[in-house]
């Protein structure tokens, strides 16, 4: 069984044990992703970032922190925050993996057996689109060979340029 998938739509449709969400260093929403699944998940979402904010003064790039799901049909949302693209000569490449793979720790240490990922900092943060999936895919198949806790990775692209790249890069040989 191949344990990553691939899907395009609306990551707070899907029915995983946790989605990731590629959030602001100040977890209190946004737009894109962010403000979907803040909006989505109802207002007990924020109310458990703000305690994380108040606890730990947000979230910096490059890690994650765990809430509920809210309202949404999964148990967790892991909140990634990825880098804002410069000209990635401010260590943006290893930011943007070390999100990914705090994400997945996160989700090994509450359980999680489905994951779902967007397209973290590909949007208003200006990661370039290949680079970022490049990245996300080999931290993914990098954890999957160390890790079997974890039973499925979901790749989730919002638009039709991000999932043909995905689906190119995922089809390649290994």
């Amino acid at each position: 069984m191949n344990r990553i998938q691939l899907v395009r739509g609306d990551i707070t449709k899907l029915e995983v044990d946790a989605i990731v969400n590629a959030a602001n260093s100040s977890l209190t929403g946004g737009s894109g992703v962010d403000g979907a699944i803040h909006q989505a998940a109802g207002p007990r979402l924020l109310e458990e970032c703000l305690k994380i904010r108040e606890r730990q003064d947000g979230c910096p790039p490059g890690e994650a922190v765990i809430t509920s799901g809210g309202n949404l049909k999964v148990k967790f949302v892991i909140h990634a925050v990825g880098p804002i693209w410069k000209d990635g000569s401010e260590d943006e490449h290893n930011i943007l993996a070390n999100a990914y793979r705090n994400s997945l720790v996160l989700a090994q240490a509450n359980s999680v057996e489905t994951i779902a990922f967007p397209n973290i900092s590909t949007g208003i943060y200006g990661f370039p689109k290949i680079p970022a999936a490049e990245i996300a895919i080999r931290e993914v198949k990098d954890f999957l060979t160390k890790d079997d806790s974890i039973q499925t990775v979901t790749f989730c692209c919002f638009d039709e340029e991000n999932f043909d790249i995905y689906n190119q890069l995922l089809n390649k040989a290994p």
